[in-house]
């Protein structure tokens, strides 16, 4: 319950400071280059270890590319893109750290779906 009261709170601050912040459209493509930047470090961090202890264990056809694509981002990163002191600095990161959140949130979270159906459909 503490939780969600939490997150209510932090989308709320969210909300606020998206009026306060007026992007720039090169800050919105340095957004866009971000969450290429995310999905593949996202991809390395996972793949690395998952191909290193594949002689050790078996999983599953599609492991990766679905954990990969289902590493949703949101509150922890807006919050600390917040605690960042004011300034221009501030607001690049802000604006790149909000077009990957609602990146991950509408499209990673509304694809997520279909991408597991793809694989596991193979699994039967």
């Amino acid at each position: 319950m503490l939780d969600e009261r939490l997150n209510a709170v932090l989308f709320v601050l969210i909300g606020l400071e998206v009026l306060l912040v007026s992007p720039k459209p090169i800050w919105l493509l340095a957004g866009a280059g971000a969450i290429v930047i995310v999905l593949f470090a996202r991809l390395a961090s996972i793949s690395l270890p998952l191909l290193a202890t594949g002689r050790l264990r078996v999983f599953c056809g599609g492991t990766i590319p679905v954990l990969t694509w289902g590493a949703l981002r949101g509150g922890i990163a807006v919050a600390l893109a917040l605690s960042i002191p004011s300034g221009d600095k501030r607001d690049i990161v802000l604006t790149m750290t909000y077009v990957v959140v609602v990146f991950s949130i509408l499209v990673q979270g509304l694809t997520m779906g279909p991408l597991v159906k793809r694989f596991t459909r193979y699994e039967r």
